[in-house]
């Protein structure tokens, strides 16, 4: 696998920057790390979310109001 999603960062380069994540994070700050980002990416899909929800919950408001 000579190239990821990344453009042109293969294999070696991607663990080049893995090792030196763990050598500046250490082992025990990693995985708080993973999970702020994986709350920021749950609140930001939520965000996307909460308009077509509003707009579901405003038709719905409509509805009952015309009965």
């Amino acid at each position: 696998m000579t190239t990821l999603f990344l453009g042109g960062i293969g294999t070696g380069e991607l663990l080049l920057i893995i090792l030196a994540i763990l050598l500046i994070f250490g082992g025990k700050k990693i995985p708080e790390l993973m999970r702020g980002m994986g709350k920021g990416v749950k609140e930001f899909k939520d965000a996307m979310n909460e308009p077509t929800e509003t707009k579901k919950e405003e038709k719905k408001d409509e509805e009952k109001e015309e009965k």
